[in-house]
This record gives structure tokens, C-alpha cells and sequence, in this order.
């Protein structure tokens, strides 16, 4: 964890646009009410603001994509902090209802941007890897989400501009750090289509869980966009609730909702915090007229919303048949559109009929997420098993040197990582694999991280497909038949173990040899891959020690390590 903070200034410059980013889903809070005063605007208009900056995000989703394969990561970073100090400033100076609403248009644009990238950035940028920069920006996350409605509360009982002029000032420092620190980012190599988005739709699964992830950004968004109007609280008391709210957010989306996961599985997980969500909401419908009540529903449903954004994106990547940069955009654009909504027919309801009626529409709207989700649950749950694609195959010619490479026996299974303990977990495998003459099966997973709501791969296939290469290429000179296979894979860490352990099953493997689990450290709560592989594996299991250089012998799924070889 020490080294998570160790990290180039390129790094720490986006991770604190990250912490300003993340402050602005609470900030505005706690200044409705006081908008609604101030400017002489219904509770409707006031709604207009969550509806604008999220309509305009989801339209953005569909073509951030499309903008970043074209100018590059670090340009696109920039456009969006450009155009979130220029609108958030303009929002501030506004007079009027319309105008505020029309300048956080142009915020949801510059926030799509920032969000398609900032991730990319941070993992790209990172020293020691993308386990270190994965834990900074859950930091960032956290920090961002917990203190954003506080300081809106502290700004707001000044003035409701000033949660406006703070943003743009903050995000001001963050784009001159990036653009002073960040290095250039190549164009990538492959450019998204502009249509790409709105036609993976068409795929049955991903159409059905996007719209499972509006309805319950619906019941959300519901909650966060109204629920301040009747709890009659100042600005600085309504900042206090929603930090209290934005703290389970961040607590469980980092750490609750891979634990719960790793326990009971995405989609019962998922069927509870719907069903928990539900009732919160249902609680809020039947006693809005109480405040404590109202108080501690609101901060309740943090640790249920911090779950679900996390797994309903995770369920919909796992799952999507199409490439995850187009499934992310297409889902995306979908849920936001939900988020946008809600808040506006909140208000219009509540001025029609009575103010439970939003209340309850948002606990139907998570009934919903669950009949939708029940409709792909097969399918989620077969993703989540499996938690991998195709995987790529890469072969090399041997040379003869003395029949060394018997294509045909039992062959040692050997997973490849991408730095680090690489050197003496190859080393331990050519030894056994030239020992009993067997043939080579090399295993790289391709891994991506969903955060919050966000998923990212954090290694391209390009990369990955390099690293094998390299690597074959070596066993080939040995004289070993070597294949090797890289495997994107989506779930948790604990089901690369049994990816592994499935593969050497198949292939009737001799032994398995890995190094130690790195990504262990990052998420506990989500198992370690060696502890699952230890006890899937139906051959013998060879752990490489990287800081003694000795490899831990383990001779069954079910036995401890039993004895400790030299790798030298």
C-alpha cells in the first residue's frame, strides 16, 4: 500500500482532477434548497440541473470514445478540465435558474471527457504498476465522494455560487498541473466508429442490462436529486448528511462490493442491494414528513448504492458481446439518460399529485432492475464464471535440439505475468519442463478493473501479445514446444485462479507454476487468485517465492506447501 504513494507528479496531477470530479456528484446537494430561494425557482427547475449535466454525459458517452481514438488521451483529458472550469465558472455567475442549468450542460460534456480518460492516465503514468495506481484513485474516489458535499455545504452558506466558483477554481489548478506534468499520449492505433455505441444495443444482453442500469440510476438518482428539498435542513446540515452518505459510497464501492462478490456472487448480490434499495426509497415514500427519518434513509442507501455501481457495471462488462470500450460507452449512455431523467419527473410529479409519489416511483424503478436483471441473470452468471473471452493463441516453431520439445506429453502450465516475479517463475517452469521433456502452455491474463463505475483494460492486447511473444520465443530456443495463450478476463481476482487451474485441467498439464498473487493486496476482500488456484488445481501447484528465489512445492488442491526448491 506504502508504494501506491510513491508516484510521478504526472500521476498526482490527474488524481487530484479526480478528487475535484468526484466532489462534484455531492456538491450541488446541499444548495438546491437554497437555489430554489434564492433565484425564485420551483423545485422542478432546480431538478433541471442533475437533468442537463446528465443528459448531456450520456449523449458525450457516445462519442468520447470516438474523440479519444482520434486526438489521444492526454488531449481529451484536457478538452473535459477545459470546459468544466470555463462552464462551472459560467454556472456561478449566473443570475438566473436557466442559465445555471444551461452552463452545467456544458460541465456534463467536460465531465464525459474527463471520465472517458483520467483512469487510463493514472494506470498508464503509474510507477510499479497498475495495482499501485489503482489503489490512488480508489483514494481519490473516496476523498472526492466523502468531502464533496461537505465543502458545498461550507461554500453554499456563503452563497449558492460559490460550490460553483470552488469547482472551477480547483479543476483551474488541475489543468495546469496536467498540462505541466502530464506527458504527450500517443493516438491509439485503432479508432472508434461515432455509430459504434448505439449499435451494440442491438445485442440482446447488453440492451437488457443497460436498461436494468437505468432503472435503478432511476431509483438513484431519485433519491440524491429530491431527497434534500423535504429533510428542511441548511446547506451546511445537508452537506453533513451527504458526506455521511458519500462515505459509504466510497467505503463500499472499494471495498464492500468485491468482499460481497467474492461471497455471494454478482447477481445475488446484485438481487439484494436492488431489493435494499427498494425499501429504502419505500421508507422515504411513507415517511417523508419525518426528518430523522428522511436522514438516516438517505445516509443508509449509501453503502447499497456504492455496491451497485460497482457490480451493475461489472455485470454488464462481464457480460457484453462486443469490445468493452464500445460496451462502456453504450451502457453508459443509457444509465445516464435514467439519471437525468428522474430528478426532472421527481419534481413534476410532486407538483402534480404529492411529494411521496417520486418516492415510490423510485422503489418500482429498482422492482424493475430486478425483473431485468433476473431476465440475464443466466447469462451473468455464466460470465462470471467463466470470467474470461476467447483466448488468443500465439504458437512458435522449435528448433531440434535433441527432442527436447515433446509436443505430445503432459505439458507444465506456466502463468506469465507482466513484471516482477516473471524471470524466476519462467526459470522454475523451463527446468521441470526440460526435466520430463514436456511441452509448454504459457498463460497471460489480460485483466481490466471496474472502480466504481468505471471499467478500464489495464493492459492493451497488443502489450500482452508482446510479452507472450517474447517469451515463446525463448522456450522455442530451449528446444520446448511452447503455446501461449492470453486471456482477457473480467470478474474477480479469485476467478483467474480457477481460469488457470480449468486450463490445466483441460490440457492434462503435469504441473502448474505462478508467482505470488499481486493483486491480493489491492482488494483482499476479493480472495486471492493463488488461494483459488491452490484449491482448483487437480495436478501439482509450483509457487514461486520472489524475494528468496525459492519455489514452494504444492502437491495437491487440498495439501500445504510441502517443500521448498532453489530456483538457482
Amino acid at each position: 500500500m506504502g508504494s501506491a504513494f510513491r508516484q510521478p507528479k504526472a500521476v498526482w496531477a490527474v488524481a487530484f482532477a479526480c478528487v475535484i470530479s468526484f466532489m462534484g456528484i455531492g456538491l450541488v446537494d446541499p444548495i438546491l434548497p437554497n437555489l430554489a430561494s434564492d433565484l425564485h425557482a420551483t423545485p422542478t427547475q432546480v431538478e433541471l440541473l442533475f437533468t442537463s449535466y446528465l443528459v448531456v454525459t450520456a449523449l458525450a458517452m457516445l462519442v468520447t470514445g470516438w474523440v479519444s481514438s482520434r486526438i489521444g488521451a492526454k488531449r481529451t483529458l484536457v478538452a473535459g478540465l477545459i470546459l468544466i472550469v470555463v462552464f462551472a465558472g459560467l454556472a456561478g455567475a449566473s443570475g438566473s435558474i436557466g442559465g445555471i442549468v444551461g452552463f452545467r450542460a456544458g460541465w456534463g460534456l467536460g465531465n464525459a471527457l474527463f471520465i472517458a480518460t483520467s483512469l487510463a492516465i493514472i494506470v498508464g503514468s503509474a510507477s510499479g504498476g497498475f495495482a499501485g495506481a489503482i489503489v490512488l484513485y480508489e483514494a481519490a474516489l473516496g476523498i472526492g465522494i466523502a468531502i464533496g458535499p461537505l465543502l458545498g455545504g461550507l461554500l453554499g452558506s456563503i452563497g449558492w455560487q460559490w460550490p460553483f466558483f470552488g469547482v472551477a477554481a480547483l479543476m483551474a489548478v488541475a489543468l495546469i498541473a496536467t498540462l505541466v506534468f502530464v506527458a504527450p499520449t500517443p493516438t491509439p492505433p485503432q479508432r472508434l466508429s461515432l455509430l459504434a455505441p448505439l449499435k451494440a444495443l442491438r445485442h440482446r444482453t447488453l440492451l437488457t442490462l443497460s436498461l436494468m442500469a437505468l432503472a435503478y440510476n432511476w431509483g438513484f438518482f431519485t433519491l440524491l436529486g429530491y431527497a434534500p428539498f423535504p429533510m428542511g435542513l441548511n446547506s451546511m446540515q445537508l452537506g453533513l448528511v451527504f458526506t455521511g452518505w458519500g462515505l459509504l459510497v466510497a467505503i463500499f464501492a472499494v471495498f464492500g462490493a468485491p468482499r460481497l462478490q467474492a461471497r455471494f456472487g454478482t447477481v445475488k448480490t446484485l438481487y439484494g442491494s436492488f431489493a435494499l434499495m427498494a425499501i429504502d426509497l419505500l421508507v422515504i415514500a411513507m415517511f417523508t414528513s419525518s426528518q430523522i427519518t428522511l436522514i438516516i434513509a438517505v445516509i443508509a442507501s449509501g453503502a447499497v448504492i456504492g455496491t451497485n455501481n460497482t457490480l451493475v457495471t461489472q455485470a454488464v462488462m462481464m457480460s457484453s458481446p462486443v469490445d468493452r470500450p464500445v460496451a462502456s460507452a453504450a451502457y453508459g449512455f443509457v444509465r445516464f439518460i435514467g439519471g437525468g431523467i428522474a430528478p426532472f419527473v421527481a419534481g413534476i410529479l410532486v407538483a402534480a399529485v404529492n411529494i411521496h409519489l417520486p418516492f415510490y416511483i423510485g422503489a418500482a424503478a429498482l422492482v424493475v432492475a430486478g425483473i431485468l436483471l433476473a431476465s440475464g441473470a443466466k447469462l451473468v452468471t455464466a460470465a462470471e464464471r467463466s470470467a474470461i473471452d476467447e483466448d488468443d493463441m500465439i504458437e512458435a516453431s522449435v528448433p531440434e535440439l535433441g527432442g527436447a520439445g515433446n509436443a505430445s506429453g503432459h505439458p507444465v502450465v506456466i502463468a506469465v505475468g507482466q513484471s516482477g516475479f516473471t524471470e524466476p517463475v519462467l526459470a522454475a517452469g523451463m527446468r521441470i519442463a526440460l526435466e520430463f521433456a514436456s511441452p509448454v502452455e504459457l498463460v497471460h491474463i489480460r485483466e481490466s478493473e471496474v472502480i466504481d463505475e468505471q471499467d478500464i483494460d489495464l493492459e492493451t492486447p497488443e502489450d500482452a501479445a508482446a510479452v507472450m511473444q517474447e517469451q515463446i520465443d525463448r522456450f522455442a530456443a530451449a528446444g520446448l514446444a511452447a503455446r501461449g495463450h492470453v486471456i482477457a478476463h473480467v470478474g474477480t481476482h479469485a476467478d483467474i485462479g480457477r481460469v488457470i487451474a480449468d486450463r490445466a485441467a483441460e490440457w492434462k498439464a503435469r504441473a502448474i507454476v505462478v508467482g505470488p498473487s499481486r493483486r491480493s493486496t489491492a482488494h483482499s476482500g476479493q480472495g486471492s487468485a493463488i488461494d483459488e488456484l491452490w484449491r482448483s488445481a487437480t495436478c501439482d501447484v509450483l509457487i514461486v517465492r520472489v524475494r528468496s528465489a525459492t519455489v514452494t512445492a504444492v502437491t495437491s488442491a487440498s495439501d500445504p506447501p510441502t517443500a521448498t526448491v532453489p530456483t538457482r
